[in-house]
């Protein structure tokens, strides 16, 4: 029997080891410099001393900036995607239920292959007849008699053999003959299943896994931003409070950082949700707090998204085990049309031994028992319904093969437009990243111009205001651009059938 291993069935290590080895480098760092905060305003102050006391922040900006920022130290369980692959590919329920999918069907061709073996019965009967009997002549007469019988068969009463043999054997040939073959190609299509199950929840979990990542720094960057609107709304106040700014200015900073306290509130929330989703795909305690090692969030590579999309549908369609698997389908509703065919042609066999100690006499004399042996051997041709049910059979048969063979082309339709989409993802989502770079960049540089205005007091803080906004949206765009792109590589790869290794599946496993 091929082991699950030779099959390509995978377990999460080998794409760990393929997912970890291609991630990049971080391409930028955003990082804000807080100062120790200002306790008390005195009115007396001018207003350039109040932006010095109150606002001093400064913004470095990379080459590449990057959505990212280091949040307190929290506690919980903190997890790779490594490790969440290897877990997700070893207790996912799904992939557990798949593989013992696995062991029923080949549970199912064992007992397929032993249909020619006897089954064995023991057991013991006794009988007693008082009245009116008929005997083989036609005779019709009075009698008191009892039997009993013991051994290897049951019900074993006057000259007919026992009616429960102690060996038998009763089967249809056809049966014996091809139900191997069926059963076997069912088999192998549960492997493969087992397989598909098993790359769907890999896929699922580096999903999952990403957007907890994603919801990670989504909270860093909003807390980083309620932090720049909490100065932003101390310094309209010191403002207001001087007569260097309007009351209603210090009120648009309050309602903007009312804004993103919500935003902050709902990140928190989109964490915790992210962690609960991923705590299902592991079959894990959804309670636990699941923390992400990365404090990045990076682009990955995992494909070259270069080469000729025929390539890659060609790939795909020949890496992907949905295609083994209807293959195998299509095998079996062949095998089982065959068995249809076959079936008026050979003969259902019994075959039957029994051996005990039977005794009996008149009445309650009962004589000492002797051995007694039956054997019979009967074989049988049927034909169902006068033809008109092997003719049924037959239909329903090629029927089943026409649906495996439709199954099998529709299959390939939705390998071949998955691949196509997620490379048109992965190539569009490539290109945004350049976009959202620089607006990150613009966004940050606008800001710090501001910034450096209102140390230099030449500028009113709410200037600040539109920049700050924009630097959020920024960040948030190009944080959302980095993880559908990175999702996007996952698919594309689920979609080529990486889980197997690189290597095409072999489309027979088994042979009989």
């Amino acid at each position: 029997m091929t082991s699950l291993r030779q099959l390509g069935f995978v377990s999460g290590c080998g794409l760990v080891a393929f997912v970890t080895g291609c991630a990049t480098s971080s391409t930028a760092e955003i990082r804000q410099v807080r100062r120790p905060p200002v306790v008390a305003v005195e009115s007396s102050k001018t207003a350039h001393e109040i932006q010095q006391a109150t606002f001093t922040m400064e913004v470095l900006v990379p080459s590449k900036p990057e959505p990212q920022e280091t949040s307190p130290a929290p506690t919980g369980y903190s997890i790779d995607l490594a490790s969440a692959l290897q877990l997700a590919a070893g207790q996912n329920p799904s992939v557990a239920f798949a593989r013992e999918r696995i062991n029923e069907a080949y549970a199912q061709h064992a007992r397929a292959e032993a249909l020619w073996l006897p089954s064995i019965r023991a057991g013991a009967n006794w009988n007693k007849h008082e009245g009116r009997i008929q005997d083989v002549a036609g005779n019709v007469f009075n009698t008191s008699r009892g039997s009993y019988f013991g051994g290897l068969g049951a019900n074993a009463v006057g000259a007919g053999s026992p009616m429960i043999p102690g060996i038998i054997a009763s089967f249809h040939l056809t049966d014996a003959i091809h139900q191997p073959t069926i059963t076997g190609h069912a088999a192998a299509s549960r492997q493969y299943s087992a397989t598909v199950a098993e790359q769907d929840v890999l896929l699922q979990t580096a999903i999952a896994y990403l957007e907890l990542l994603r919801a990670n720094q989504e909270l860093a960057i909003a807390r980083n931003i309620e932090q720049l609107a909490h100065k932003l709304t101390d310094l309209t106040k010191a403002y207001a409070d001087t007569g260097q700014g309007l009351a209603a200015d210090h009120d648009r900073a309050r309602a903007e950082l009312a804004v993103r306290r919500n935003e902050s509130v709902r990140a928190e929330e989109g964490v915790q949700v992210a962690g609960a989703r991923l705590a299902q795909l592991l079959h894990i305690d959804p309670s636990v707090e699941l923390l992400p090692t990365e404090t990045t969030v990076a682009p990955l590579s995992l494909t070259d998204a270069g080469g000729s999309l025929p390539e890659l549908v060609a790939t795909g369609l020949s890496h992907r085990a949905e295609i083994c698997e209807q293959r195998q389908l299509v095998a079996e509703a062949c095998a089982r049309l065959k068995r249809e065919k076959h079936a008026p042609l050979l003969p259902s066999v019994l075959l039957g031994v029994s051996y005990g100690g039977f005794g009996g006499g008149l009445g309650d004399n009962f004589r000492r028992p002797g051995d007694r042996l039956d054997a019979d051997a009967i074989a049988f041709w049927e034909v169902r319904n006068l033809g008109l049910g092997e003719k049924a059979a037959r239909d329903e048969a090629n029927s089943r093969v026409n649906q495996a063979r439709w199954r099998e082309i529709a299959t390939l339709d939705r390998i071949a437009r998955e691949v196509v989409e997620a490379h048109a993802q992965v190539t569009a989502r490539q290109r945004q990243l350049a976009v959202a770079e620089e607006g990150v960049q613009a966004a940050t540089s606008s800001f710090e111009r501001n910034s450096e205005r209102i140390r230099n007091a030449q500028g009113l803080p709410l200037e600040t205001l539109q920049s700050l906004q924009a630097l959020a949206q920024a960040r948030r765009e190009y944080l959302r651009t980095i993880n559908d792109y990175n999702v996007a590589q996952f698919q594309l790869q689920h979609a080529l059938g990486w889980s197997n290794g690189g290597q095409p599946f072999q489309a027979d496993p088994i042979k009989n």
